[in-house]
């Protein structure tokens, strides 16, 4: 899984304590968010998902889709720095970085291949 880590140097991540939540299913989303450091568990209808780790993203349709509702909850599995991501700074990586948006391309057709094993 591809990592970003051009957010390695922020200098005020988000502290996030373990088993806290983030966000919940249901959610109006409008920000992505980036680990710098701990754990993040995805959890759809009570199953963990997927585990987000340090360089990972998660929450990356709140700033792809203009209304986005989550479709998941996010929790912390561990102490958590993250990096709240607004849909103005990722439209800017997006035009200054493009690999930024292969990552993200790559991060988002990993995530449907995973969990087209939860479709029944």
């Amino acid at each position: 899984m591809p990592t970003i880590d051009i957010f390695r140097l922020e200098p005020n991540p988000l502290i996030f304590s373990a088993g806290q939540t983030i966000f919940n299913i249901g959610d109006h989303g409008d920000l992505m968010y980036a680990v710098l450091e701990g754990e993040v568990n995805i959890i759809v209808n009570n199953t963990i998902t997927e585990t987000t780790i340090v360089g990972g993203v998660f929450g990356e349709m709140g700033v792809v889709d203009d209304d986005h509702i989550r479709t998941a909850t996010a929790v912390a599995k561990t102490d958590c720095k993250l990096v709240a991501i607004n849909r103005k700074r990722f439209m800017f990586l997006v035009q200054q970085t493009p690999y930024f948006a292969v990552e993200i391309m790559q991060i988002l057709a990993g995530r449907l291949h995973r969990n087209d094993r939860y479709i029944p």
